[in-house]
């Protein structure tokens, strides 16, 4: 489970610098561009992009006061496609399903319930959504050798169109197994970019890496596998000491720029780091 915010403070902006990333060998080069800082509380948890280049962001503190009576208390790293924003919810540690948000263009809401499957774990880390806009993919926490897939709510004509229950499709099995993902992005139709929040070193030697899975077709609703390459490990640069968490990831396909958000450690909690990269 996440972290949850000590403290409500100052944006806090210092950085230390760190050495460059070490990329993997023969891998795409992901160049490290730009450096922004959001507050926490506000854009902790996840970013999109639209589609003018502005930014969108999900914290604890974004969750509408509807949504948290209903008991959805979390929300994920969201995605934007055509002008639709999809937002990934939670519950408690006793929740029985989790939740899909979908705002239209217009600002109409539209909740599309999943009940949790045999062995599905509760949480909704992320919501990425496939460049055809029919297929939607998330992530539970902790290790895992998959990611989950579900219809476009809304977008794909097998969902309700004024929200409700929500089925899964084929997922995406990993060939490795992948810890803490927090977030997701496709930068194609069968390459996807995931940041990672673990720190343990036992899939990959890079700590919270920086993962590409590469998929054989685009999706299509059945099973398919995916291919896991580490890229690099994301940068932890503070004046704080402590544990960093990484947090959402967005692909600007448009500007051919990817963010990815890490928290600061320490009291710099109420600071997100938001770190900007461009393919080489």
């Amino acid at each position: 489970m996440k972290r949850q915010l000590a403290a409500l403070g100052a944006l806090l902006g210092a950085l230390v610098l760190g050495a460059p990333a070490a990329f993997a060998s023969g891998a795409p080069q992901w160049t490290q561009t730009g450096t922004a800082y959001h507050d926490s509380l506000t854009g902790g948890e996840g970013v999109a992009s639209r589609a003018d280049g502005s930014l969108l962001y999900r914290g604890l503190a974004s969750v509408p006061l509807d949504l948290r009576v209903k008991g959805w208390n979390h929300v994920g790293d969201p995605d934007i496609a055509g002008g639709y924003v999809f937002d990934a919810y939670q519950g408690a540690d006793t929740a029985t399903s989790k939740m899909f948000e979908v705002t239209t263009p217009s600002g109409k809401r539209y909740d599309y319930v999943h009940p949790l499957d045999a062995g599905e774990k509760l949480n909704n880390s992320f919501a990425a959504v496939s460049p055809d806009a029919q297929w939607l993919v998330s992530g539970e926490w902790g290790d895992q050798n998959r990611l989950q897939v579900f219809p476009a709510p809304l977008l794909n004509p097998s969902t309700p169109a004024t929200g409700g229950t929500l089925a899964q499709a084929g997922q995406i099995t990993l060939d490795k197994a992948v810890a803490d993902i927090q977030g997701c992005d496709f930068v194609s139709d069968t390459r996807l970019l995931c940041a990672s929040d673990d720190a343990s070193g036992t899939h990959f030697p890079e700590v919270r890496p920086l993962l590409q899975v590469d998929l054989p077709h685009r999706l299509n609703g059945q099973p398919v596998s995916g291919t896991v390459t580490s890229l690099f490990a994301l940068p932890e640069q503070s004046v704080c000491s402590g544990t960093f968490e990484t947090e959402g990831i967005d692909y600007d396909a448009a500007r051919g720029t990817l963010r990815v958000e890490v928290v600061q450690p320490g009291v710099c909690e109420v600071s997100t780091t938001v770190y900007s990269y461009r393919l080489q």
